[in-house]
């Protein structure tokens, strides 16, 4: 993975620290509808008609989903372009739900991956260290370590008052 992003990126990185900001705010269309600017990409999101949406973009948990893929699939062929390998084709289907953890009434987010390679060329060893780093995507990591939230009050915008 680049070291540096590009100048246009919105990311920065320090020492050891990489930064992401994303703007979301209200859309038209929906009732539940935002819009979702992050690292020069415009994207909307949305909750389906039986939330109360109107479906017009992936939901939080459809971007969260992809995003553990995404990572995933990038994380691969970065190891192999690195490495000199020729990796043909990546494939990841990435599965999220909720389930009642065994033995509690708590209930647990449970993510499962299915990862396809198509590499001939490779050997055994060399695609199973593929299947190994595709473990230690940045995103894996993240949903599996320890995550600190923190929430600020911004600045209220009373609009039409005086």
């Amino acid at each position: 993975m680049p070291a540096t992003p590009p100048s246009s990126d919105k990311r920065t990185i320090e020492p050891m620290v990489q930064k992401t900001v994303a703007n979301i705010s209200d859309a038209q269309g929906s009732p539940l509808a935002v819009a979702i600017e992050v690292s020069g990409h415009h994207v909307f999101g949305d909750e389906p008609v039986a939330q109360g949406g109107k479906n017009l973009g992936p939901t939080p948990y459809d971007l969260l989903t992809a995003a553990l893929g995404e990572c995933t699939a990038i994380t691969i062929r970065w190891y192999a372009m690195r490495e000199g390998w020729p990796v043909e084709h990546v494939d990841v289907q990435v599965r999220h739900g909720k389930k009642l953890e065994a033995g509690s009434n708590q209930m647990i987010d449970e993510f499962h991956k299915t990862i396809s390679i198509v590499a001939p060329d490779l050997s055994e060893a060399q695609r199973q260290k593929l299947f190994d780093v595709a473990g230690k995507c940045p995103i894996h990591k993240t949903l599996t370590g320890t995550i600190r939230i923190e929430t600020d009050h911004g600045q209220a915008n009373n609009r039409g008052t005086s």
